[in-house]
C-alpha cells in the first residue's frame, strides 16, 4: 500500500486459489485468495520493512511493517510447497487474468459471502486439506 516494499515476480502460473481457514481469515480480514509464487522466481525490495512471525508450526506470514499490508504466506516445515510463497493477488500492480482453480477449508467459510464459480472449482475442506497435504496437527 504504502511502496516501501515492492516486488517483482517471473514465470507467475495464472492460477489462484482462496483458503477460507480462520488464520487466512483474521490476516487478511476475508478469505487469502492467493497465488502460489516460487522463491526463486521472486525478487523483493525493501527487506528492511518486511516484519514476519511464525504463524504455525509449519507456516510463517509476512507484512509490511511500514503500513501492514499482507504480503506473503510461507510454509516453513517440509513440504510439497516448502521453496513457495502464497502471495495475495492484491499485492500485484495487475491482479487481472487469475484463475481461481480452488477453495480450501471450505467448510470453514462464513455464510456471509460466497464466490461466483464455486460450482467449478475443487473445494476442499479441513480434512481434505489434511489429507491432501499432511498439515501437521491438523490445522
Amino acid at each position: 500500500m504504502c511502496g516501501a516494499v515492492r516486488f517483482t515476480a517471473r514465470d507467475v502460473t495464472p492460477k489462484a486459489g482462496i483458503c477460507h481457514c480462520e488464520m487466512c481469515r483474521r490476516w487478511t480480514g476475508s478469505a487469502l485468495i492467493g497465488v502460489t509464487v516460487d522463491k526463486a522466481s521472486l525478487s523483493w525490495d525493501g527487506t528492511e520493512n518486511i516484519a514476519e512471525l511464525q504463524s504455525s508450526p509449519w507456516a510463517k506470514r509476512a507484512w509490511c511493517s511500514k503500513c501492514g499490508s499482507g504480503l506473503y504466506y510461507e510454509v516453513t516445515a517440509e513440504s510439497p510447497f516448502a521453496g513457495t510463497q502464497e502471495l495475495p493477488i492484491g499485492i500485484f500492480d495487475d491482479p487481472d487474468g487469475f484463475e481461481i482453480i480452488n477453495e480450501i477449508y471450505f467448510d470453514h467459510k462464513p455464510d456471509s459471502y460466497a464466490f461466483a464459480g464455486s460450482d467449478t472449482r475443487e473445494l476442499l475442506t479441513r480434512q481434505d486439506c489434511i489429507d491432501k497435504f499432511s498439515v501437521p496437527n491438523g490445522a
